[in-house]
């Protein structure tokens, strides 16, 4: 997928995994320099053009959504006074239907989500604040697969996503074409989001 992001700044923070890979890899062939938050960037320097905060995606991983959405929260001012910006989040679809499974870990993304949309509300209308939601994805080269296993039985499209799957949809996200579309959760999930055959 192309999109015309060159010479934009992406600033990525969170869970070094497969799907964060991707997603740089794909962010830089298109054009955009990446830098990983704090480093090769100074205090008060400014705000990134693009900003991807990457969540836990495995339901065994600890993570600490309140540091990453206290990052958002101030990049998301920086790009308030310059009058312009994208925030991505990558979350689990656990956020949106809670996994009987994983209470604790439905929760924490649930939370994410919420704090995405309200800083959607609060940054509007320079920012635009989005999130992928993602599924039982089964990287293609070394990594993690994220999610539940399980979710594989409740898919209707009937395999796992991969990594460049959640890379596309960032990418549709921070599309400078795209100029109507915050606080909301894309989910990346093959449809187990849609309840096609739920039994967890």
């Amino acid at each position: 997928m192309e999109v015309d992001i060159a010479g934009q700044t992406a600033e990525i923070a969170g869970e070094e995994n497969a799907i964060l890979a991707a997603v740089v890899a794909a962010l830089g062939a298109n054009g955009a320099a990446v830098l990983r938050a704090g480093i090769g960037r100074e205090a008060g320097e400014g705000a990134p053009d693009i900003l991807i905060l990457s969540h836990p995606l495995h339901p065994d991983a600890a993570g600490r959504p309140d540091d990453l959405a206290a990052l958002a929260e101030a990049r998301a001012a920086a790009m308030v006074a310059r009058g312009s910006g994208r925030i991505v989040h990558l979350v689990s679809a656990a956020g949106l239907v809670p996994m009987r499974r994983h209470p604790a870990w439905s929760a924490r993304h649930a939370g994410a989500i919420a704090a995405m949309r309200g800083l959607a509300m609060a940054s509007g209308p320079a920012v635009q604040v989005n999130a992928v939601a993602v599924g039982h994805i089964e990287p293609d080269g070394p990594g993690e697969a994220t999610g539940d296993a399980a979710m594989l039985t409740h898919v209707p499209l009937g395999r796992a996503g991969t990594a460049e799957d959640v890379a596309h949809a960032v990418l549709f996200l921070v599309d400078p074409l795209n100029s109507y579309t915050t606080g909301q959760s894309l989910a990346v999930d093959g449809g187990w989001t849609t309840g096609y055959g739920r039994n967890f």
